[in-house]
This record gives structure tokens, C-alpha cells and sequence, in this order.
């Protein structure tokens, strides 16, 4: 939907899954849109060295998260929040289901 202001697909992706669940990791990323990992990383590492994204590490891997100091967060963010509206219902609910935990064995879906 944004892809022509932001640049290339991959770009709309990355943004509104970190605006949705707030942090983020490539292979995340890559898995949730069933994308390649090689283009989601060269987003990333493009958006963090805009300013746009911070990372930290968690061992082995690197996890994104909006830059608080962007100055231009607050729109960028009412921007996306606008564009996830108008994604259909289904990708909506996948986008805004942020489970972290691992599930109980035998515990059904």
C-alpha cells in the first residue's frame, strides 16, 4: 500500500510488522511474509543506518526496534497504523497477534 512512498515492498514489510509488535528480528520478518531473509536484512540495515531503527543483540540475534529518537516517529508511526488498517482482517490479526511464548505440549490450538 506505502510501497511506492517507501521505496520496495520489503521496506512496507519491515515497517509494519515492527510498528505492529513493537521489536523484531529478520528471520521473523522473513518467515511471517514467506519472503527471502537477503532482502528483509538489507531493509533493515538500511532503515537502522537512516536512523529510522535501533538494534540491540539477544546472543545471537540482532533484534530492530523503532529508533525512540527519530524525529519523525509519531507520523511515520499514525502512517502505518492508517496503512495496517486496510489490510484485509486475516492479515490484521496475524500482524497484531504477538505470542512470544512457546505453547504447553498437548495444550490444543
Amino acid at each position: 500500500m506505502i510501497e511506492s512512498i517507501v521505496g520496495s515492498i520489503n521496506c512496507e514489510r519491515v515497517l509494519t510488522f515492527l510498528n505492529a509488535r513493537e521489536e523484531g528480528y529478520a528471520r521473523e520478518i522473513a518467515t511471517f511474509y514467506n519472503s527471502s531473509l537477503a532482502p528483509i536484512q538489507k531493509q533493515l540495515d538500511k532503515l537502522e543506518a537512516g536512523g529510522i531503527l535501533a538494534s540491540r543483540t539477544a546472543g545471537r540475534t540482532r533484534i530492530y526496534i523503532f529508533n525512540p529518537r527519530y524525529p519523525l516517529l509519531a507520523e511515520l508511526s499514525a502512517l502505518l497504523e492508517k496503512t495496517i488498517s486496510f489490510y484485509d482482517e486475516e492479515l490484521q490479526q496475524r500482524l497484531l497477534l504477538n505470542r512470544r511464548r512457546p505453547r504447553r505440549r498437548g495444550k490444543p490450538l
